[in-house]
């Protein structure tokens, strides 16, 4: 990058940030999932951590969600949630991040008969030791399965409304092909109506036609991914405008197949035209990268200069459900990491 006096990785580190698109489902390495295993007492398909790392080599998304729903299974105490997410904020904070909106899916665990008290538990105990430890922020966004049903969404969104105090918006995610957003209009009014923040997957595997439906049907705050928005001009046009975020995943993009290599990726080519772009890691433990990761990638990869990387910063933090006064604190701090990386 553009005379830095410290190195990539250390200034990229040193950049406050956030992180607003991890699933803490897909931070479960697989060391992990065979502790939790012989805890509680499951039988797993793989014979040991390795052999399901190995395992982790996915043509497209939906090879990725079959693998990644079995791991889910050794999750059943509060206690297996907090590890989870204490584990995940430990790596963030050495990665440099200040604030994490977290998503997690209900259903895959409402499903398997754990209840959702359990997994908010579990999860805000977590949350709680994090910004105790570590001075991380955070959100908590529960996401509908889009390959079930609206009715179950509905269901879902009604259990959830209970811990209301818990979590600040929903969202959409799972296997996007022929589950367009339209599927979940209603479950998203009512979600608006109760006060609640909405965003959505879109433009990751899906067509371009599927951010406009995010955008015009569910009135998303943010658009998850994002990326097949370049295929339309005026969605690019409008995305600028409106400066809506994107929480593009580079690793992810490239380990399920959205794009060939990291040289190919259009992150620069978005960034360039004026659209929010952020960096997040989606699901690191199955993608082999977590933040700092996935902003070494696009850095080297795509050429970024410190200017560019520092506006990557500033995106996240404009993008998040910060307070405007915590959002001004932090763009501050950014601005003086900034100026004394190159001074």
């Amino acid at each position: 990058m553009n005379n830095l006096k410290t190195g990539a990785q250390d200034a990229l580190r040193a950049l406050p940030k956030a992180e607003l698109h991890v699933h803490i489902e897909g931070t479960l390495e697989p060391e992990m999932v065979f502790e939790l295993a012989e805890k509680n007492s499951i039988a797993l398909d793989y014979p040991d951590a390795a052999t399901l790392r190995q395992a982790y080599d996915f043509q497209d998304l939906q090879s990725f969600l079959d693998i990644y729903y079995q791991g889910v299974k050794v999750l059943i105490e509060a206690d297996d949630f907090f590890e989870l997410t204490y584990s995940y904020l430990r790596h963030a904070h050495e990665d440099g991040v200040v604030h994490t909106e977290i998503f997690f899916d209900p259903q895959s665990h409402t499903d398997r008969g754990i209840s959702l008290a359990t997994v908010f538990e579990g999860i805000n105990r977590a949350l709680a030791q994090g910004r105790k430890e570590f001075g991380i922020t955070s959100r908590l966004i529960p996401c509908f399965l889009r390959h079930l049903s609206a009715d179950a969404a509905m269901e879902t969104l009604n259990a959830l409304l209970p811990y209301r105090d818990s979590f600040c918006a929903v969202g959409l995610d799972s296997s996007e092909k022929g589950n367009p957003p339209s599927k979940f209009t209603e479950v998203f009014d009512k979600a608006r109506a109760e006060g609640l923040l909405t965003v959505a997957h879109a433009g990751e595997e899906g067509p371009a036609s599927y951010i406009w439906e995010a955008l015009n049907l569910l009135h998303v705050a943010r658009i998850d991914h994002g990326v097949g928005c370049e295929s339309d001009d005026e969605l690019c046009r409008r995305l600028a405008a409106e400066q809506m975020p994107l929480t593009v995943c580079p690793l992810s993009n490239i380990k399920l197949a959205v794009f060939d290599d990291i040289k190919a990726h259009n992150l620069k080519r978005l960034l360039d035209r004026g659209l929010c772009v952020t960096v997040s890691s989606d699901d690191p433990a199955y993608f082999g990268g977590y933040l700092l990761d996935n902003l070494m990638a696009v850095q080297t990869g795509l050429n970024l200069t410190w200017d560019n990387v520092t506006e990557l910063a500033r995106n996240s933090i404009r993008a998040s459900f910060l307070s405007d006064s915590e959002k001004a604190d932090w763009l501050e701090k950014i601005e003086t990491v900034h100026r004394e990386a190159v001074a």
